[in-house]
């Protein structure tokens, strides 16, 4: 057993053995800390001299005693030179003059390395893994991220400046705008923030302020602001600050906020509270500059169609040969000949257009496009499924014809891939519930009669080759 007081004695020479490696010494005589006097001559009690003092004191004696100017009393006397107490010197010496030693500075390394940018057909391999169709949305978000990175890598390389690549997506509901910005982030590890334009207001107002978003990208960074500067951050429902039409009250939640994102999106210095969404006594601020900062913006932009089709009926309905009126309503590309003028029309404002020079569009999803989202992607709904089944050692397989139907359903109801869980999570529901209560059920197979009502799943037994039906 260690008794207490060695305990005790061995705690305190570990902690003046951590002070003597975590503090500067410093001369008693001249007050300076050793990285300033240079190296220091040791005395008794933890007391220290630099090699300038102590050349002083010893030419001011040889001199006083060369010139007979210097007795024995008067040594006596001198302060701090041989007759002086140490040991009350050792206990006077205030702790307050400890000074830490600086660390070396570390050599940082840059923050993007050029040669680590994979190239745009690099990123839309990855984004294909994930993410079924949209094509050139794929394409363009590859070509803009790369040149984006690209720009912050160079971004010292010469007096040419590369401007910033804002992007602003339009697509239905469920057609993977967010999704794309998530897998985008994740392949390329930047912090990503995703902030909703319906929760911003004028600044003073209640709601969050612009510069929130930017608060969010840091604490997606871990409160790292240079790593915060290089990174993405996606507004989304941007349709939903659209200018209000025929009203006369302050639109604090629409045309406010378009003008107060201006300098925000085309790069500004600005301070964000760290930890917090609005700014405050208690909070400390950084100073975040948003000119590397990619901003992505999205929206579905709903009756935007409705504007698209009204500009072109104006373009096509003059004459003997017009085009009849109902030309465009079941036009599934209509969506692609939006310009900056029919955005306008809607309620966006043409400052804010300015500073997105890319503006693509997202097509809605077919039949075919969404039996691929079901079983096609890494992670694909039903291998999530069939992974959690697997859990419970039950095999999960669905028909092709079930996965049609479950795709027709899912155009019913209008809101893109969302819908596909959803119909799953509804005939998932009683599988999910019965399986666990048998443990001798070994597969299951989802049928295109269970999913139209007309029959059930069929299941296998362990150790049996032919199906019961439910």
């Amino acid at each position: 057993m260690i008794d207490k007081e060695t305990r005790e004695s061995g705690e305190v020479s570990r902690s003046d053995e951590e002070d003597k490696n975590n503090y500067e010494k410093y001369c008693f005589l001249c007050r300076r800390p050793e990285s300033k006097a240079g190296k220091m001559i040791e005395l008794p009690n933890n007391i220290h001299i630099c090699t300038e003092c102590m050349q002083k004191s010893f030419d001011t004696m040889n001199h006083s005693f060369g010139n007979g100017s210097l007795n024995y009393m008067d040594l006596m006397n001198m302060p701090n030179v041989s007759m002086v107490d140490l040991n009350s010197l050792g206990q006077s010496t205030p702790k307050a003059q400890k000074i830490k030693k600086k660390k070396k500075e570390e050599k940082k390394e840059p923050a993007l390395d050029l040669k680590k940018i994979p190239a745009p057909h690099k990123i839309k391999a990855q984004l294909d893994e994930y993410v079924i169709g949209q094509e050139y949305a794929k394409k363009v978000m590859s070509v803009a991220v790369y040149n984006h990175y690209k720009r912050v890598a160079t971004d010292t390389m010469d007096e040419i400046e590369i401007e910033k690549s804002n992007m602003l997506m339009i697509g239905p509901t469920g057609s993977g705008k967010t999704y794309l910005v998530k897998t985008l982030a994740r392949l390329l590890d930047v912090p990503l923030a995703i902030a909703d334009a319906t929760s911003l207001t004028e600044a003073g107002y209640i709601g969050d302020d612009i510069e929130s978003v930017v608060s969010k990208l840091l604490a997606a960074a871990g409160n790292d602001v240079e790593k915060a500067e290089h990174g993405i951050i996606f507004i989304d429902e941007i349709d939903k600050i659209a200018k209000k039409k025929n009203t006369n009250q302050r639109d604090v939640s629409g045309e406010a906020v378009q003008q107060g994102m201006l300098k925000l999106l085309e790069g500004s210095e600005i301070e964000v509270p760290v930890g917090a969404n609005s700014k405050n006594a208690m909070v400390p601020l950084v100073t975040v500059n948003t000119r590397n900062i990619l901003f992505i913006c999205g929206g579905a932009f709903p009756d935007l169609e409705n504007i698209i089709k009204e500009r072109l009926n104006k373009q096509a309905s003059i004459g003997f040969m017009a085009d009849l009126k109902d030309k465009y309503d079941n036009d599934p590309t209509l969506l692609e000949k939006v310009t900056v003028e029919d955005l306008r029309t809607f309620g966006m404002i043409p400052e804010f257009l300015g500073r997105m020079p890319i503006i693509f569009t997202l097509g809605g999803l077919n039949r075919d496009m969404l039996v691929r989202i079901l079983h096609e992607p890494k992670n694909a709904i039903l291998k999530q499924y069939q992974k959690l089944l697997a859990l419970d050692e039950v095999k999960l397989e669905f028909d092709e014809g079930a996965l049609e139907a479950i795709a027709d359903k899912a155009l019913e109801k209008k809101t893109g891939a969302r819908a596909l869980r959803s119909i799953l999570e509804h005939y998932m529901l009683d599988i999910m519930y019965e399986i666990p209560k048998d443990d001798s059920i070994g597969e299951v197979i989802i049928t295109k009669e269970y999913i139209n009502g007309n029959g059930g799943p069929r299941i296998l037994l362990r150790g049996q080759q032919f199906p019961l039906l439910q």
